[in-house]
């Protein structure tokens, strides 16, 4: 429940930032657009600035006063006509030629305010002083608009960018409190398509109700549910045929196979045998023996991928249970073809991690006796154990005939054992692999095979462990 409400507040949260810089990009656009308006509206010269040139312009000639040429075709582009007003007595003592009839001939100090703030017969008027009176600019009727009471409290300028600050914050909780209620029922039914979207990966089942603004996505994701536990379903029916059918299998075949190996072994030590029966029947023994650990090992491989076989951890001397395997295949190596030889350095005594012993030992076996099945003329074994950086890693090597950088590639990434078999229809680098690197990972570990520096084939068991 509070990964969904994280999600829909998650969701909130990110539309409501989406409609805010929408928001403030769409303001800002508008600022541009009226800003462009307004420049290309007023490209003409201020009205202010043209009364002062006006003014500047006036030059008195004989008593009489007269404006520039320039100054008046400027006056006429602009469609304005202009007075000039004496500063003692307030009479027009000039005027240009268009000026309306209706405009006065006198003015007074009150007059004179009046249109200077804002119009005079309703003609917007700009002023500009003159060295002896006051130039008084009419332009057309709807030329311009003037503000005639220009005065704000100070107080209220002052206060203007808090009041601003005020008015956004105001503004934001408007609009998400608009946004909330609004939105309210759709947020509501996403809460369920959330949750139903959360269990899939987890293989539950889901029922998510199919109402409201998202009940066809509701109804897909119940079908999505459906398909994936009738898939689920099925897929542990196979597993648990197929598990049971290779335990089956295995039993049908042990009697049989004990039995053979039981005859097998009292012929083999019968006296009056001659030389080519009695290789006849070692070798039956060999491959008879060679089945029965296929059938343990298959077995085992089968319970460690379905999580069938128990894991019981308890701290043991991981150099102490790897020389105790070495010291076993030592002792059944009579015709010592393949020697085994201990690398570790002298001060390394200990190395105590969780493991399970009779699995890790297993292991180890399945390394030793992989390097002799694919080394018939015999090779060295190598046995090595290393600390780096809080991992105990487990080195077996040989010197044999080893593979190839392709075989090996295929070997660290295939993720089952059916790799390659040779022309006789055996399995190679397979199955015994398989089970290594099932209970390394068992032991949250990592298995990587390599080229030897000896020449032959290198494995590498990696155990975390956080104290040696």
């Amino acid at each position: 429940m509070k990964n969904e409400l994280k999600s829909i507040s998650k969701l909130s949260m990110r539309f409501l930032g989406l409609l805010m810089i929408s928001t403030a990009v769409l303001v800002l656009l508008n600022l541009i657009v009226i800003s462009f308006i307004a420049i290309n509206e007023n490209k003409g010269a201020s009205p202010w600035q043209v009364a002062e040139d006006s003014a500047e312009a006036m030059h008195q000639e004989n008593e009489n006063y007269t404006l520039s040429e320039e100054m008046k075709a400027k006056l006429k582009e602009e469609q304005a006509w202009a007075v000039f007003i004496d500063d003692t007595s307030g009479e027009v003592i000039w005027n240009s030629d268009d000026v309306p009839e209706n405009i006065p001939k006198e003015y007074r100090l009150s007059d004179i305010a009046s249109l200077t703030r804002g119009y005079l017969d309703d003609y917007p008027t700009f002023t500009g002083k003159g060295e002896d009176g006051l130039m008084v600019l009419g332009f057309p009727k709807d030329s311009y608009w003037k503000y005639m009471q220009p005065a704000w409290d100070y107080q209220f300028i002052k206060n203007v960018p808090i009041t601003l600050f005020i008015l956004g914050i105001c503004n934001i909780a408007l609009i998400f409190i608009i946004y909330m209620a609004t939105n309210y029922k759709f947020l509501k039914s996403v809460g369920p398509i959330v949750e139903g979207i959360q269990y899939l990966p987890k293989k539950e089942a889901v029922n998510v109700k199919e109402k409201g603004a998202l009940s066809e996505l509701a109804a897909n994701i119940n079908q999505t549910s459906a398909i994936l536990q009738s898939q689920q379903r099925m897929l542990k029916r196979k597993e648990e045929a197929r598990s049971n059918w290779i335990a089956g299998v295995s039993h049908d075949i042990r009697t049989p196979l004990s039995m053979v190996m039981g005859y097998v072994g009292q012929l083999e030590e019968e006296n009056n045998l001659d030389q080519e029966s009695r290789q006849k029947i070692t070798v039956i023994r060999k491959q008879s023996e060679k089945m029965k650990r296929l059938i343990d090992d298959l077995n085992l491989a089968s319970k460690l991928e379905y999580n069938m076989q128990p894991i019981h951890l308890k701290d043991e001397n991981v150099i102490a249970v790897v020389r105790e395997v070495a010291v076993e295949f030592m002792n059944i190596d009579l015709d010592g073809k393949y020697p085994v030889e201990w690398n570790v350095d002298e001060q390394i005594t200990a190395c105590i991690i969780p493991i399970d012993r009779p699995l890790l030992k297993r292991a180890i076996s399945n390394l030793i006796q992989n390097s002799m099945n694919h080394n018939e003329d015999g090779c060295t074994i190598y046995l090595s154990i290393a600390i780096r950086e809080s991992k105990c890693i487990i080195s077996v090597e040989d010197n044999g005939k080893g593979t190839t950088e392709e075989k090996i590639q295929h070997l660290n990434n295939t993720p089952h054992y059916m790799l390659e078999s040779n022309r006789s229809g055996e399995l190679r680098h397979g199955l015994g692999l398989l089970i290594v690197k099932q209970i390394i990972s068992s032991h949250g570990g990592e298995t990587v095979i390599k080229q030897s520096r000896y020449g032959g084939l290198a494995v590498r068991i990696i155990l975390p462990t956080a104290e040696c």
